[in-house]
């Protein structure tokens, strides 16, 4: 009887768990309006699936149907029937359009010398083996990856996946070599445009699709179109071309992942005189922001750009003439990976490509990596956890400044170098009332065109962040700047220069996803 018992209610339970399962949030006729419905959704999701301080899992997550959705409740992929994939020619004909309209600006608004192409042009390109250029620095590793998202996104937003959108990323940066411009084509310009371009072209889609929401009407819905549109360009153009900016639906349709932001302002401080910590310094007002985007400590099956991390720092005034006003701009995100568990530590490896730039009065460094990287997360107490994340990665193709010199032409002060580098960035988050970080990272790098020799890159980032009120904290962050230069016509350039940066942080933490992992 025992038996009989036990085994009726196990297959009870098995039989109800199904109905339990979550299905997608949908706007319901009778269910009031539809903006007061989607305040219920998002109260149901908050509660339902928020981790916990100490980063946890979600307790409800076993309702989800893993397979359609995260562990918050959101869509893993974009829902197919919304995003339906336009025939090949229309991405193709919108990269050949950007390419136009590129070309109309340089030749009859800026009147550009190289602007001034014809048939003739076009042969002698077709003929000649490509070059590598001497284009400014910031126009090779800024200017032309932001080209790439554009043709990147042509196809991303027409509903292509990463892969297919970085062919037609390929197919844009090509054309413009050979027809875009009368000079040579650039071996540069074919790699770093494309593959770069590809990697900022998701993460503006995935920011894109963190603002967009098809269910919502009214004053929201311009406002969240329009944010959109200015952070995409091309899906913006291309939303308005398929009618999808006026188009309502009644369930979320876009994949979404949480999503942190932090911004950062105050004082940063140049140090005169090398190997000085407080001396005389040239100081300046500085913005900065971070991004990160999706949980690295979820079990899921990765696709490209599920994860990601962007850093942007600028700062301005001052005297100094030799940095410019961006500091740099640094990210990487994951291209595959697996998730795990070793004891209490949480884990993700995966293979990631890094984007790196830097314009300090050391030097200029513009590089494109690829390689390894394993995430931990470790529960110190409930509220307290400790990050590392640890890189190693090869880097195919990089500019690196010269700073003292030329090359042999008197054109170019950087040289393109190929390397590796190694990063590792920990965390110790002391819940919301103070975080204490550790970052360093390294490039070992060797010329293969321009002035023959290598450098060795070393920066070291130490911060600290006390919390003041609410979401705001005060910050103290260190800079240092190591560089070992050993040029064969030059004799061997040692620098360290170090910097310093007073700021509050406003940290701006998704309710799904909490441990202040910043």
């Amino acid at each position: 009887m025992k038996y009989t018992l036990l085994f009726f209610f196990y297959f009870g339970l098995v039989t109800l768990l199904p109905a339990q399962v979550i299905e997608q949030d949908t706007i319901k006729p009778g269910r009031g309006s539809r903006e007061t419905q989607l305040e219920r959704i998002k109260d149901r999701k908050k509660r339902l699936f928020t981790d916990s301080l100490g980063g946890t899992e979600p307790t409800n997550k076993v309702l989800l149907d893993t397979t359609i959705f995260n562990k918050y409740g959101d869509l893993l992929n974009d829902d197919p029937e919304y995003n339906k994939r336009q025939p090949l020619w229309k991405p193709a004909l919108q990269v050949l359009g950007v390419n136009g309209l590129f070309m109309g600006y340089n030749r009859f608004v800026a009147k550009a010398d190289y602007a001034y192409v014809s048939p003739a042009t076009w042969k002698k390109n077709l003929r000649t083996e490509p070059e590598w250029d001497t284009d400014e620095f910031g126009i090779n590793f800024i200017g032309h990856p932001y080209q790439g998202t554009l043709y990147f996104n042509a196809a991303r937003s027409q509903g292509y996946n990463y892969w297919a959108s970085l062919g037609f990323a390929s197919g844009g940066s090509v054309t413009w070599e050979y027809f875009g411009e009368n000079t040579l084509p650039s071996y540069n310009d074919m790699i770093y445009t494309p593959l770069n371009g590809a990697a900022l072209g998701e993460i503006l889609y995935r920011v894109s699709s963190n603002i967009l929401d098809d269910r919502t009407t009214g004053r929201e819905r311009v406002i969240r179109e329009v944010a959109a549109g200015l952070i995409n360009p091309v899906r913006g153009l291309n939303r308005l071309l398929q009618g999808k900016t006026k188009t309502v639906t009644n369930k979320e349709v876009y994949e979404k992942e949480p999503l942190n932001l932090t911004f950062f302002a105050g004082v940063h401080r140049q140090n005169n005189r090398q190997d000085d910590f407080f001396g005389p310094a040239d100081e300046k007002f500085m913005v900065n922001a971070q991004l990160d985007y999706g949980n690295p400590f979820e079990d899921q099956a990765r696709k490209p750009f599920d994860f990601f991390r962007l850093r942007v720092e600028l700062s301005a005034g001052g005297k100094d003439t030799t940095a410019g006003i961006i500091n740099n701009i640094t990210g990487y995100g994951i291209l595959f990976g697996k998730n795990s568990k070793w004891g209490k530590m949480d884990v993700m490896t995966g293979l990631f490509q890094y984007y790196d730039y830097w314009n300090t009065r050391n030097f200029d460094l513009g590089a494109l990596g690829f390689g390894p990287g394993l995430f931990t997360r470790l529960p110190v107490s409930k509220q307290i956890n400790l990050y590392n994340n640890v890189h190693l990665g090869v880097i195919p193709l990089a500019g690196n400044s010269t700073r003292f010199s030329k090359d042999e032409n008197g054109l170019r002060d950087y040289v393109y170098t190929t390397g590796l580098h190694a990063k590792l960035e920990s965390t110790l988050s002391l819940s919301r009332y103070a975080s204490l970080a550790f970052v360093y990272y390294h490039y070992w790098l060797k010329t293969f065109e321009g002035l023959e020799g290598t450098n060795s890159i070393g920066i070291v980032r130490p911060r600290v962040t006390v919390r003041l009120f609410k979401n705001v904290s005060l910050g103290y962050e260190h800079f240092g700047y190591t560089t070992r230069r050993q040029l064969e016509m030059f004799p061997t350039q040692r620098s360290v220069i170090t910097d310093q940066k007073i700021f509050l942080q406003l940290f701006l933490e998704d309710p799904q996803r909490r441990g202040r992992y910043n």
